[in-house]
């Protein structure tokens, strides 16, 4: 109690804002092309939000760093195209594999010493990139909804110069305000119902090990769970990957059976409260991560009833909200990426390849980053051209 502060349980509950009212719509939009009924769907965003939830708090408690953790956005985004072609239950046993291979992967600590293979000034350009689009998102947010972006920028500038532990806040209260008195809120609560989640024997098959588990399994590791470490490391964090990477991999495989695809660490919510604007002590930010995975279990509680509530906030009113919540990290980005001036190409190409927004081979543009910056990295600091013209192998870095 004594490390409890206002500004970290805003971070949380903004980064649980952002979370349902983004990637939750792809999890909806999959559950409809994969034909599921409405208590099945309901049993998803269900185990999704409670394995997210429990993740937060226990790592968050654990380390006593703001672990955030989320469902994989971009599995989701695999199974819109995906489900349809399965059964249910076979969907089932693919996400119970890819659990279990999760959960192996983290404990074996292979992951993690990949991770720690990358240089920093890369890892903070991939933070750095990652971003971008959210911080973009608060200006072009002006075109759409003046009266709400404006005074949300407005407010968190202003709050900024004289509070600056709460000026998410006031930037937050400004911009439901203005969203009402501009007829842009539209929150609809006709019932609020307890979830049920439904319990559902998996079954097996080569066709959907291969369809789903397989790029479920590279699109988790590399576009979620790497940015995720990232954040952490980027932020100051020691993360440790054994714990995270298992733990995520454990719950999911445990939830599995109740429709949860995958649980990892989260990456822009992560960035959210990690920076200084859930607290200026590093060591008290672990608060945002067990108010995250409070808000999470909450709303996993109540399955797809509160989930309307998020959905009736303006998607204006979301991005400037994201947008002024990570200024701060955005900027520790980009101070990292370009502190060293022998990586700063490299942080340079790992910006533009994650900004980019690319996918390739079905992987998101984080990952490509990672790859794209180590390579450059090598290229540009392990072989140095002597004066006489020849090429001397030297240890990376030196």
């Amino acid at each position: 109690m004594g490390d409890l502060s206002l500004s970290a349980v805003l971070a949380g509950f903004v980064a649980v804002v952002v979370s349902y009212s983004g990637p939750l719509v792809i999890v909806l939009a999959a559950a409809t092309a994969g034909h599921l009924n409405q208590a099945q769907t309901g049993s998803w965003v269900w185990a999704i939000s409670i394995g997210s939830g429990l993740t937060c708090i226990g790592l968050s408690l654990r380390t006593k760093m703001p672990v955030i953790t989320a469902w994989s956005t971009p599995g989701a985004a695999l199974l819109v195209t995906s489900l349809g072609a399965y059964s249910y239950p076979e969907a089932i046993g693919a996400f119970l594999v890819t659990g279990v291979v999760i959960t192996l992967v983290g404990l074996t600590g292979v992951f993690g010493w990949l991770i720690r293979q990358v240089p920093t000034a890369v890892v903070a350009a991939m933070l750095a990139g990652i971003l971008f689009s959210f911080g973009t998102g608060l200006f072009t947010s002006l075109k759409t909804a003046p009266w709400i972006a404006g005074p949300v920028l407005l407010a968190y500038l202003l709050g900024k110069r004289w509070l600056p532990r709460y000026a998410v806040l006031i930037a937050l209260a400004t911009g439901v305000v203005c969203s009402a008195v501009t007829s842009r809120l539209h929150i609809n609560l006709h019932s609020i119902e307890l979830a049920r989640p439904v319990l559902t024997t998996p079954e097996f098959s080569v066709a959907s090990l291969i369809g789903i588990a397989v790029p479920m399994i590279l699109a988790t590791l590399a576009s979620q769970n790497a940015p995720g470490m990232a954040v952490l490391t980027a932020s100051g964090y020691q993360p440790k990957d054994r714990l995270l990477i298992g733990s995520t991999g454990l719950v999911s495989t445990l939830l599995a059976p109740f429709g949860s695809h995958a649980i990892n660490l989260a990456a822009i919510t992560a960035a959210i409260c990690t920076g200084p604007e859930s607290h200026r002590d590093p060591k008290r930010r672990y608060i945002a991560g067990v108010a995250c995975g409070a808000f999470y279990l909450l709303i996993g509680a109540f399955g797809t009833t509160l989930v309307v509530f998020f959905a009736g906030l303006p998607k204006e009113l979301v991005a400037a909200i994201a947008g002024v919540a990570l200024l701060g990290a955005l900027a520790g980005g980009l101070t990292g990426a370009v502190t060293e001036e022998k990586d700063r190409e490299a942080a340079l190409i790992t910006f533009l390849t994650t900004a980019s927004g690319v996918t390739l081979l079905g992987v998101g543009s984080a990952f490509w980053g990672l790859v794209f910056g180590v390579v450059s990295h090598l290229v540009l600091t392990r072989w140095r051209t002597t004066r006489n013209g020849a090429n001397t192998p030297q240890p990376a870095g030196k």
